[in-house]
Protein backbone atom coordinates (compact mmCIF):
# COMPACT_ATOMS: atom_id res chain seq x y z
CA UNK A 1 0.00 0.00 0.00
CA UNK A 2 1.24 3.50 -0.88
CA UNK A 3 -0.30 5.08 2.24
CA UNK A 4 -1.58 4.14 5.65
CA UNK A 5 -4.69 6.25 5.10
CA UNK A 6 -6.32 8.11 2.24
CA UNK A 7 -8.70 10.97 3.02
CA UNK A 8 -11.22 12.01 0.40
CA UNK A 9 -12.04 15.65 1.08
CA UNK A 10 -9.72 18.30 2.46
CA UNK A 11 -11.93 20.75 4.30
CA UNK A 12 -12.43 20.95 8.06
CA UNK A 13 -13.13 17.28 8.81
CA UNK A 14 -10.60 15.90 6.35
CA UNK A 15 -7.73 18.19 7.39
CA UNK A 16 -8.40 17.52 11.08
CA UNK A 17 -8.23 13.77 10.49
CA UNK A 18 -5.08 14.14 8.43
CA UNK A 19 -3.37 16.29 11.08
CA UNK A 20 -3.80 13.69 13.80
CA UNK A 21 -2.64 10.87 11.53
CA UNK A 22 0.38 12.94 10.49
CA UNK A 23 1.25 13.61 14.11
CA UNK A 24 1.18 9.85 14.62
CA UNK A 25 3.82 9.67 11.84
CA UNK A 26 1.56 7.76 9.49
CA UNK A 27 1.64 8.10 5.71
CA UNK A 28 -1.52 9.96 4.80
CA UNK A 29 -2.80 11.22 1.45
CA UNK A 30 -5.45 13.96 1.25
CA UNK A 31 -7.41 14.23 -1.98
CA UNK A 32 -9.30 17.51 -2.26
CA UNK A 33 -11.23 19.18 -5.09
CA UNK A 34 -11.15 22.55 -3.22
CA UNK A 35 -14.95 22.93 -3.15
CA UNK A 36 -15.80 23.22 0.59
CA UNK A 37 -19.47 23.52 1.42
CA UNK A 38 -19.10 26.89 3.17
CA UNK A 39 -17.08 28.52 0.38
CA UNK A 40 -20.00 30.90 -0.26
CA UNK A 41 -19.67 32.50 3.19
CA UNK A 42 -17.26 35.35 3.88
CA UNK A 43 -16.96 34.52 7.56
CA UNK A 44 -17.15 31.44 9.76
CA UNK A 45 -18.52 32.01 13.25
CA UNK A 46 -18.41 30.01 16.46
CA UNK A 47 -15.17 28.12 15.74
CA UNK A 48 -13.01 28.60 18.82
CA UNK A 49 -10.15 31.03 18.21
CA UNK A 50 -11.26 31.81 14.64
CA UNK A 51 -14.62 33.50 15.15
CA UNK A 52 -15.35 35.73 12.15
CA UNK A 53 -12.48 34.42 10.02
CA UNK A 54 -12.90 33.64 6.35
CA UNK A 55 -13.37 29.84 6.04
CA UNK A 56 -11.10 29.63 2.99
CA UNK A 57 -8.35 31.42 4.93
CA UNK A 58 -8.72 28.96 7.83
CA UNK A 59 -8.42 26.04 5.41
CA UNK A 60 -5.41 27.55 3.65
CA UNK A 61 -3.62 27.96 6.98
CA UNK A 62 -4.49 24.38 7.96
CA UNK A 63 -3.13 23.05 4.64
CA UNK A 64 0.12 24.97 5.11
CA UNK A 65 0.53 23.57 8.61
CA UNK A 66 -0.29 20.04 7.48
CA UNK A 67 2.20 20.24 4.61
CA UNK A 68 5.02 20.63 7.14
CA UNK A 69 4.64 16.99 8.20
CA UNK A 70 6.94 14.76 6.14
CA UNK A 71 4.51 11.84 5.84
CA UNK A 72 1.71 13.87 4.22
CA UNK A 73 0.80 14.00 0.53
CA UNK A 74 -1.86 16.43 -0.67
CA UNK A 75 -3.36 16.16 -4.13
CA UNK A 76 -5.74 18.71 -5.65
CA UNK A 77 -8.06 16.52 -7.69
CA UNK A 78 -11.44 14.82 -7.61
CA UNK A 79 -11.75 11.26 -6.39
CA UNK A 80 -13.98 9.66 -9.01
CA UNK A 81 -14.06 5.98 -8.03
CA UNK A 82 -13.07 3.75 -5.15
CA UNK A 83 -13.00 0.04 -4.48
CA UNK A 84 -11.88 -2.35 -1.78
CA UNK A 85 -8.60 -4.09 -2.53
CA UNK A 86 -7.59 -6.86 -0.13
CA UNK A 87 -7.42 -5.30 3.33
CA UNK A 88 -7.39 -1.76 1.98
CA UNK A 89 -8.77 0.61 -0.62
CA UNK A 90 -7.87 1.97 -4.04
CA UNK A 91 -9.07 5.42 -5.11
CA UNK A 92 -9.04 6.58 -8.73
CA UNK A 93 -8.49 10.31 -9.31
CA UNK A 94 -9.71 12.60 -12.08
CA UNK A 95 -6.05 12.88 -13.13
CA UNK A 96 -5.95 9.14 -13.87
CA UNK A 97 -3.72 8.42 -10.87
CA UNK A 98 -4.69 5.66 -8.43
CA UNK A 99 -4.04 5.92 -4.70
CA UNK A 100 -3.89 2.84 -2.48
CA UNK A 101 -4.19 2.89 1.31
CA UNK A 102 -4.88 0.58 4.23
CA UNK A 103 -7.64 2.80 5.65
CA UNK A 104 -9.94 5.39 4.08
CA UNK A 105 -11.73 8.38 5.53
CA UNK A 106 -14.60 10.01 3.65
CA UNK A 107 -14.86 13.75 4.27
CA UNK A 108 -16.10 15.08 0.93
CA UNK A 109 -19.06 16.98 2.35
CA UNK A 110 -22.53 17.77 1.07
CA UNK A 111 -23.95 19.69 -1.86
CA UNK A 112 -26.91 21.97 -1.09
CA UNK A 113 -29.85 22.16 -3.49
CA UNK A 114 -31.74 25.45 -3.16
CA UNK A 115 -35.26 26.29 -4.28
CA UNK A 116 -35.36 27.88 -7.78
CA UNK A 117 -36.42 31.30 -6.50
CA UNK A 118 -34.71 34.21 -8.30
CA UNK A 119 -32.19 35.89 -6.02
CA UNK A 120 -31.79 32.94 -3.67
CA UNK A 121 -28.63 31.27 -5.01
CA UNK A 122 -26.52 34.43 -5.32
CA UNK A 123 -27.25 35.37 -1.70
CA UNK A 124 -26.48 31.92 -0.28
CA UNK A 125 -24.02 32.25 2.60
CA UNK A 126 -24.42 36.03 2.69
CA UNK A 127 -28.03 36.95 3.53
CA UNK A 128 -29.67 33.61 2.71
CA UNK A 129 -28.49 31.46 5.58
CA UNK A 130 -28.60 27.94 6.95
CA UNK A 131 -27.51 28.10 10.59
CA UNK A 132 -28.52 30.82 13.09
CA UNK A 133 -25.68 29.81 15.43
CA UNK A 134 -23.19 30.45 12.62
CA UNK A 135 -24.63 33.70 11.24
CA UNK A 136 -27.58 34.82 13.37
CA UNK A 137 -25.78 37.27 15.65
CA UNK A 138 -24.84 39.49 12.70
CA UNK A 139 -28.53 39.95 11.79
CA UNK A 140 -29.94 40.26 15.30
CA UNK A 141 -33.02 42.47 15.79
CA UNK A 142 -33.58 42.90 12.06
CA UNK A 143 -36.60 41.54 10.15
CA UNK A 144 -35.89 37.83 9.63
CA UNK A 145 -37.53 35.14 7.56
CA UNK A 146 -37.66 31.37 7.22
CA UNK A 147 -38.49 29.71 3.91
CA UNK A 148 -40.80 26.73 4.44
CA UNK A 149 -39.53 23.45 2.99
CA UNK A 150 -40.66 20.70 5.39
CA UNK A 151 -42.81 20.56 8.55
CA UNK A 152 -39.57 21.11 10.50
CA UNK A 153 -39.46 24.63 9.04
CA UNK A 154 -42.05 25.69 11.63
CA UNK A 155 -39.71 24.52 14.40
CA UNK A 156 -36.88 26.43 12.73
CA UNK A 157 -38.98 29.61 12.61
CA UNK A 158 -39.72 29.39 16.34
CA UNK A 159 -36.01 29.07 17.06
CA UNK A 160 -35.10 32.04 14.85
CA UNK A 161 -37.25 34.33 17.03
CA UNK A 162 -34.33 34.25 19.49
CA UNK A 163 -32.51 36.56 17.05
CA UNK A 164 -35.31 38.87 15.95
CA UNK A 165 -38.85 39.30 14.59
CA UNK A 166 -39.51 36.32 12.31
CA UNK A 167 -41.81 35.58 9.38
CA UNK A 168 -42.39 32.08 8.06
CA UNK A 169 -42.86 32.18 4.29
CA UNK A 170 -45.00 29.17 3.35
CA UNK A 171 -44.47 29.76 -0.38
CA UNK A 172 -47.81 28.09 -1.11
CA UNK A 173 -47.38 25.16 1.29
CA UNK A 174 -49.99 24.05 3.83
CA UNK A 175 -49.53 24.42 7.57
CA UNK A 176 -51.02 21.98 10.07
CA UNK A 177 -53.06 23.38 13.01
CA UNK A 178 -50.57 22.24 15.65
CA UNK A 179 -47.71 24.08 13.93
CA UNK A 180 -49.87 27.17 13.45
CA UNK A 181 -50.65 27.22 17.16
CA UNK A 182 -46.99 26.86 18.09
CA UNK A 183 -45.93 29.61 15.68
CA UNK A 184 -48.50 31.96 17.21
CA UNK A 185 -47.16 31.17 20.69
CA UNK A 186 -43.66 32.29 19.60
CA UNK A 187 -44.94 35.36 17.78
CA UNK A 188 -44.02 34.17 14.29
CA UNK A 189 -45.86 35.88 11.44
CA UNK A 190 -47.04 33.47 8.73
CA UNK A 191 -47.14 34.53 5.06
CA UNK A 192 -48.92 31.98 2.85
CA UNK A 193 -48.22 33.57 -0.57
CA UNK A 194 -45.84 32.24 -3.20
CA UNK A 195 -42.52 34.03 -3.54
CA UNK A 196 -41.60 35.61 -6.86
CA UNK A 197 -38.08 36.81 -6.05
CA UNK A 198 -35.73 38.21 -3.44
CA UNK A 199 -35.10 41.95 -3.51
CA UNK A 200 -31.88 43.78 -2.61
CA UNK A 201 -28.70 45.36 -3.92
CA UNK A 202 -25.93 42.86 -4.67
CA UNK A 203 -25.89 40.14 -2.03
CA UNK A 204 -27.83 42.24 0.48
CA UNK A 205 -31.50 41.45 1.14
CA UNK A 206 -34.16 44.05 1.79
CA UNK A 207 -37.44 42.27 1.00
CA UNK A 208 -39.17 39.32 -0.59
CA UNK A 209 -41.62 39.93 -3.41
CA UNK A 210 -44.71 37.75 -3.78
CA UNK A 211 -46.31 36.65 -7.02
CA UNK A 212 -49.23 39.00 -6.31
CA UNK A 213 -46.83 41.98 -6.30
CA UNK A 214 -46.70 42.53 -2.54
CA UNK A 215 -43.37 42.91 -0.74
CA UNK A 216 -42.42 42.14 2.84
CA UNK A 217 -39.23 43.52 4.44
CA UNK A 218 -36.65 40.91 5.42
CA UNK A 219 -32.88 41.25 5.83
CA UNK A 220 -31.91 37.61 6.37
CA UNK A 221 -33.74 34.55 5.08
CA UNK A 222 -33.08 31.17 6.70
CA UNK A 223 -33.31 28.08 4.54
CA UNK A 224 -32.84 24.41 5.42
CA UNK A 225 -31.99 23.11 1.94
CA UNK A 226 -32.23 19.57 0.72
CA UNK A 227 -28.68 18.22 0.54
CA UNK A 228 -26.99 15.36 -1.25
CA UNK A 229 -23.62 13.65 -0.88
CA UNK A 230 -21.02 15.48 -2.93
CA UNK A 231 -19.48 12.18 -4.10
CA UNK A 232 -20.82 8.69 -4.99
CA UNK A 233 -17.87 6.95 -3.34
CA UNK A 234 -19.69 5.92 -0.15
CA UNK A 235 -22.24 4.08 -2.27
CA UNK A 236 -19.52 2.57 -4.46
CA UNK A 237 -17.87 1.10 -1.37
CA UNK A 238 -21.16 -0.24 0.00
CA UNK A 239 -21.45 1.96 3.10
CA UNK A 240 -24.93 2.15 4.62
CA UNK A 241 -26.61 5.53 4.13
CA UNK A 242 -29.60 6.70 6.16
CA UNK A 243 -32.20 9.38 5.47
CA UNK A 244 -31.52 12.39 7.68
CA UNK A 245 -33.64 15.50 8.32
CA UNK A 246 -31.94 17.43 5.50
CA UNK A 247 -30.65 14.62 3.31
CA UNK A 248 -28.51 11.47 3.37
CA UNK A 249 -26.27 10.65 6.34
CA UNK A 250 -23.56 7.99 6.13
CA UNK A 251 -24.07 5.60 9.05
CA UNK A 252 -21.13 5.52 11.47
CA UNK A 253 -20.37 4.21 14.95
CA UNK A 254 -18.86 6.15 17.87
CA UNK A 255 -15.42 5.96 16.18
CA UNK A 256 -16.88 7.32 12.91
CA UNK A 257 -16.35 3.99 11.18
CA UNK A 258 -18.95 3.17 8.56
CA UNK A 259 -20.58 -0.21 8.05
CA UNK A 260 -17.56 -1.12 5.88
CA UNK A 261 -14.54 -2.27 7.87
CA UNK A 262 -11.64 0.18 7.66
CA UNK A 263 -13.76 2.91 6.07
CA UNK A 264 -14.53 6.01 8.14
CA UNK A 265 -16.69 9.07 7.48
CA UNK A 266 -16.55 12.50 9.13
CA UNK A 267 -18.12 15.91 8.87
CA UNK A 268 -21.49 16.91 7.46
CA UNK A 269 -21.88 13.65 5.52
CA UNK A 270 -21.90 11.64 8.75
CA UNK A 271 -23.94 13.75 11.17
CA UNK A 272 -26.74 16.24 11.64
CA UNK A 273 -26.72 19.08 12.54
CA UNK A 274 -23.65 20.71 10.99
CA UNK A 275 -21.03 23.22 12.13
CA UNK A 276 -17.31 23.70 11.54
CA UNK A 277 -16.60 22.78 15.16
CA UNK A 278 -18.43 19.46 14.87
CA UNK A 279 -16.73 18.71 11.55
CA UNK A 280 -13.30 19.22 13.11
CA UNK A 281 -14.22 17.12 16.15
CA UNK A 282 -15.51 14.29 13.97
CA UNK A 283 -12.36 14.47 11.85
CA UNK A 284 -10.23 14.08 14.97
CA UNK A 285 -12.36 11.11 16.03
CA UNK A 286 -12.02 9.43 12.64
CA UNK A 287 -8.30 10.13 12.39
CA UNK A 288 -7.42 8.80 15.83
CA UNK A 289 -9.70 5.78 15.41
CA UNK A 290 -8.08 4.95 12.06
CA UNK A 291 -4.67 5.24 13.70
CA UNK A 292 -5.61 2.85 16.50
CA UNK A 293 -6.91 0.40 13.90
CA UNK A 294 -3.59 0.62 12.07
CA UNK A 295 -1.71 -0.12 15.29
CA UNK A 296 -3.90 -2.85 16.74
CA UNK A 297 -5.81 -4.14 13.74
Amino acid sequence: MQHDAVIIGGAFAGLAAATYLARARRRVCVIDARQPRNRFADASHGFLGSDGSNPLTILATARDQLAAYPTVTMIEAEATEARAVGDGFAVLLSTGEEIAARKAILAFGLRDMLEPIPGLQERWGKTVLHCPYCHGFEFADRPLGVLFRTPMSAHQACLITEWGPTTLFLNGADLDPESAERLAKYGVTVEPGRLKRLVGVGSTLSAVEFEDGRERPVEALYVAPQSCLASPIAEQLGAAIDDGPMGPVIRTDADKMTTVSGLYAAGDIARAPHTVSWAVADGVTAGTAAHRALVFG
